[in-house]
């Protein structure tokens, strides 16, 4: 069975243990968002599936993208502006002079929304990450990286390209470079300083523990994210009192 195959099965079943009715997903005009919906979509049908538009002071693009990936799909949207909302949480925050504090506030806004929108109609929210993203922690924590099911992540980088290829996410969608909208002009390679492919096979090396043809730096750079991020791949450290 393929990849599509196995997935659709696994989020019907995901679906039946939770009692729920169907999905809700962010469509950013990513490739990763645009495979889960369509994988949603074929596992059980578009008209259990809500795809919701988030602009957050983002290009007209992003939402333009979202639309024609949920138009080819036949499923609905709802568009929700959260420019307003950030201006107001942001200009009522102190200043900080990390940027990433101020960008991360845009996924977090956007999980929120998810969930109420989940909570509203008895879906679950779908999220989009992947191996990749996972591994090395390229989201934010209680933002993107807030879901109830991640169908994309077992898959890395590349295999997602393949697999919406397959399905038939639209060329512009697949072929756009991919961004998780932080500032204006910003990409996830130029962030990450390495590309999603060297990164898929440098991770891959690692898994099969022979690093020799990794190049040093390369490597390094690589184990460094995955260290740092390990606290995004696990639930909040609990204390155990201890008797006595």
């Amino acid at each position: 069975m393929t990849f599509s195959g196995q997935i659709a099965v696994w989020l019907r079943e995901q679906l039946d243990d939770a009692s729920a009715d169907g999905f809700v997903c962010g469509l950013s005009g990513g490739v990763d968002s645009a495979a889960a919906a369509a994988l949603a979509a074929r596992a059980v049908g578009p008209e259990h599936v809500l795809a919701v538009l988030m602009p957050c002071h983002s290009i007209p693009e992003d939402a333009q993208l979202g639309q024609l990936v949920a138009d080819s799909l036949g499923i609905s949207t709802v568009t929700v502006d959260l420019g307003a909302a950030y201006d107001a949480l942001t200009a009522a925050l102190p200043p900080s002079d990390n940027r990433l504090a101020a960008a991360n506030v845009k996924p977090r806004l956007r999980m929120i929304t998810l969930y109420y929108l989940a909570q509203s109609h008895n879906y679950l929210v779908l999220g989009s990450g992947n191996k990749t993203e996972l591994a090395i922690g390229y989201f934010t924590k209680w933002g993107d990286g807030g879901a109830d099911l991640l169908p994309l992540g077992d898959l890395d980088k590349t295999q997602v390209w393949e697999l919406a290829r397959e399905i038939g996410v639209p060329r512009e969608v697949v072929e756009r470079a991919p961004s998780a909208g932080l500032w204006p002009g910003q990409t996830d390679e130029g962030e990450m300083g390495i590309t999603y492919r060297e990164l898929d096979r440098a991770l891959a090396t690692i898994a099969a523990g022979d690093t020799a043809g990794i190049e040093p730096a390369t490597l390094e750079k690589v184990q460094g994210m995955m260290a740092r991020s390990e606290h995004k791949r696990a639930m909040p450290p609990i204390f155990r009192v201890r008797e006595g």
